[in-house]
Order: C-alpha cells, then sequence, then structure tokens
C-alpha cells in the first residue's frame, strides 16, 4: 500500500504537470516557426492530346519539406513552403509508350495565414492563400523517349495561386507537431521536338501537397 509521502509525491507531481500543460502556449505575435517532414507532391495534371498519344501523366514524390513561419500577431502569420528538389516521371498512356521522360522541379510557396483560436491553445487550426512559383528543370526524354524520335524537352516556369489548410499541435513550449495540405496552380509549357517538327503543349500540373512534420518555435 502506497505511504503518505509516495501519495503526496503523485499528487504534486500531477498539480505540477496539469500546472505546466496549462502554462504552455501556442504561437504568438513575434514567434518564428520552423517545421521539417515529409511532403509529398501528387499532380492533378492535364494536357492537350499529345501526338494522339494521349495527356501527360506525371507521378508523384515525396522529399524533405522545410517551411518557416512568422506569426505578425496570435492569429496572423506568413509562411514559405521550401523543400529539396521533385523529381517525377512523365508518361503517355497509348499502348506501347508508357515513361517517356524525368523532369526536376521546386516550388517555393509564400503564403498569408490566419490561425484559428489564441496564443493559450494548444490545438491551431489554420488556413493561408499565397502565391506559388515552380521553376522546372533538368528536363530531359529517357532512353525510350529518344528511340521515339523525341528530343529537346523544355518545360516553362510557373507562377499561381495556392491555398492551404493545416493544424498545428503544441507539445509544450517550443516543440510542436503538424499535418497540412496545399493546393497549388502550377501551368507549364511542354516544349519538345519530334523527329523535325517542333511541339508545344500547355500543360496543367495542379498538385495537392501533403505535408506531416514537426516543428519548433523560437
Amino acid at each position: 500500500m502506497m505511504n503518505k509521502t509516495t501519495v503526496s509525491t503523485l499528487i504534486a507531481a500531477t498539480l505540477l504537470a496539469a500546472g505546466f500543460s496549462a502554462s504552455v502556449s501556442a504561437h504568438q505575435a513575434g514567434d518564428i516557426i520552423v517545421r521539417a517532414g515529409a511532403v509529398t507532391v501528387a499532380p492533378n495534371e492535364s494536357s492537350a492530346n499529345v501526338l494522339t498519344l494521349g495527356e501527360f501523366s506525371v507521378d508523384n514524390d515525396t522529399q524533405l519539406g522545410l517551411n518557416f513561419g512568422y506569426m505578425l500577431t496570435d492569429n496572423f502569420g506568413i509562411e514559405l513552403l521550401a523543400a529539396t528538389p521533385f523529381s517525377h516521371s512523365v508518361s503517355l498512356p497509348a499502348p506501347g509508350v508508357g515513361e517517356i521522360a524525368e523532369t526536376k522541379q521546386l516550388p517555393p510557396t509564400l503564403v498569408a495565414q490566419y490561425y484559428f483560436g489564441d496564443a493559450q491553445s494548444k490545438l491551431r487550426p489554420y488556413v493561408g492563400v499565397g502565391v506559388n512559383y515552380t521553376n522546372f528543370f533538368d528536363n530531359d526524354f529517357n532512353a525510350h523517349g529518344k528511340s521515339l524520335g523525341l528530343s529537346n524537352l523544355s518545360m516553362s516556369t510557373s507562377w499561381g495561386l495556392a491555398a492551404q489548410v493545416g493544424l498545428d499541435y503544441q507539445v509544450n513550449k517550443n516543440w510542436l507537431v503538424n499535418a497540412s495540405v496545399w493546393y497549388a496552380q502550377i501551368s507549364t509549357d511542354v516544349k519538345f521536338t519530334a523527329g523535325t517538327d517542333q511541339y508545344v503543349f500547355d500543360t496543367d500540373i495542379n498538385p495537392w501537397v501533403y505535408m506531416v512534420s514537426v516543428g519548433y518555435t523560437f
């Protein structure tokens, strides 16, 4: 059976823990928030019929995601999403065609955010809206694409609107866990040569972007 000292110690520890939990504050004006985790880009692509072979298809990719936030007030903030470069395979659906090219892209996204709740709320859902810039690079047809007579692949940069929803849970004074989703408008002119003819296809990527991360508040 527990003696009085043990019971008193447990009660004191419980009260101390409760007091600590109550004192934990979430985001407030002036806070800098850095989050890092896994981010997946899932394209929702569409294009015209490419050389009667169907529309371009672009696969998903997961990379290290980083975002940097600053709280202007207890409820309003700004955030920059960054990541290591995403790599995507590009395919056409016609029989015998399949994967024909590879591309890489960096899609930094800047948003203005509104956080629900207040500085004492451990759970802070938020929404954001802003702008996305995407730079495509290392665009090239693979051996199969080249065997079909395709060459000189390039993809133009893109500016578009972006929207975001997310949720922070403040574990303690500095650490938090986060889940967030973005939708970005990304359109690019895909240029290439087939045989001796040059083609340009306006292609919408318009991905959903999913991120699960841990964060630290300064």
